[in-house]
């Protein structure tokens, strides 16, 4: 890395946030690495995270990064380095490891939907975080894949989340053949919702973002909530928990006023409660 490099990145902040009419934007700011998931870069990622979750203000989240890669999946520079303390790197691959975990968790788990928003490359963890948002856009020249079986290290933990929005076939090609698959291959898969040429981008996830977030918020946490646990339910279980889940959810003000709102066909006044 040259001085001038090195200088630049101690200058300019890791992420870029901003929010607006409740929509909060986190844009990764290290294209020279990649965006690579650091151990650096995760807890910045979780820090915002956390922030996005304790601000009422916050109705959605949407994920993006500067340059022509998304996020090219763990740091090997930093993977690499480790080698040479006492224990081989154990300790370090086994912190960052479920650093990892605890981050991509940590989108599933969030109170406020996550939206993808890929311009890019998304490779091994990259595409693991693609896969952990609630839901992604991507350009038509973005690529995605998990290529770890080609340098001798299986993308297991992208695995998880991948595995969880692919057809298990669809997901054992990625894994085993660790080639790159267009845009319009990964929304075929399940991995990204909607494929957009750049010039639209801003204008569609505007759009998807403005719409959830008019949203009663109390709903929408409520939903989001159900959704990834019913997900790893037996049938008849998700069927029980989805049944409560709908009791309490009716008993909640924003139900009984948007409800009301709708056989009045008056726009709701939500609460958020």
């Amino acid at each position: 890395m040259t001085d001038a490099v090195a200088n630049d990145m101690a200058e300019k902040p890791m992420l870029a946030t901003l929010l607006h009419e409740g929509v909060y934007r986190i844009v990764m700011q290290r294209p020279e690495r990649m965006n690579a998931l650091s151990s650096e870069m995760m807890s910045a990622l979780s820090a915002e995270l956390t922030r996005a979750a304790a601000n009422p203000d916050v109705r959605v989240v949407l994920l993006g990064a500067e340059g022509k890669v998304f996020c090219a999946g763990h740091d090997l520079k930093e993977l690499t380095s480790a080698r040479a303390e006492a224990d081989g790197g154990k300790a370090t691959y086994e912190r960052i490891m479920r650093q990892c975990s605890d981050l991509m968790q940590q989108i599933v788990r969030l109170p406020k939907p996550v939206i993808a928003v890929v311009t890019g490359v998304a490779t091994a963890a990259g595409c693991q975080l693609v896969a952990s948002c609630d839901l992604a856009i991507a350009t038509d020249t973005a690529t995605f894949c998990t290529p770890g079986v080609n340098i001798g290290l299986f993308c297991s933990t992208p695995m998880v989340a991948l595995s969880r929005n692919v057809a298990p076939k669809q997901a054992m090609e990625m894994l085993l053949t660790g080639e790159s698959i267009d845009a319009s291959t990964a929304k075929d898969f399940g991995l990204i919702n909607r494929i957009v040429p750049r010039d639209y981008l801003e204008q569609v996830v505007q759009k998807y973002a403005e719409s959830i977030a008019s949203k009663s918020a109390h709903t929408v946490k409520v939903g989001k909530e159900a959704f990834y646990r019913q997900l790893e339910m037996p049938l008849s279980d998700a069927y029980d928990f989805a049944a409560n889940t709908m009791v309490e959810n009716m008993m909640a003000r924003d139900a009984e006023e948007g409800i009301n709102a709708f056989l009045q066909k008056r726009k709701p006044e939500w609460t958020d409660s």
